[in-house]
């Protein structure tokens, strides 16, 4: 059985490592947030945030939602292409509950997952 951990090394630490992703991005994504990923060479998938105040006001709605995000990506990142990914907010999210979130970011995982099959 794969272990669902979430260590450092899943994460995207750097601005060098923010600039890679965002240089030739694979987009996906819905109206409430759009998730970037770029096939990296490390034989696992990294995530990282760019949730501004600007969309999400409130320090505990982006806790919430960069929480429920990290959830996802942990239980999803065995099945995830290697990549390193960016979730971006937009306006709207921190309106969504938690189920629906879920449910978001579990469809924009299976897009990213079919777009690196492409490649």
């Amino acid at each position: 059985m794969p272990r669902l951990e979430f260590p450092r090394e899943l994460r995207l630490l750097t601005p060098h490592h923010f600039t890679f992703v965002f240089q030739q991005p694979q987009r996906s994504g819905t109206s409430h947030v759009t998730i970037l990923g770029r096939l990296n060479k490390l034989g696992h998938p990294r995530v990282g945030f760019a949730i501004a105040k600007k969309h999400v006001k409130r320090a505990h709605e982006r806790n919430r939602i960069k929480r429920l995000t990290r959830e996802s990506f942990r239980l999803h990142q065995h099945t995830l292409p290697s990549m390193d990914f960016v979730v971006i907010a937009k306006n709207g999210l921190a309106n969504l509950d938690n189920h629906t979130l879920n449910k978001v970011l579990e469809k924009s995982w299976c897009r990213h997952c079919r777009q690196s099959q492409n490649f």
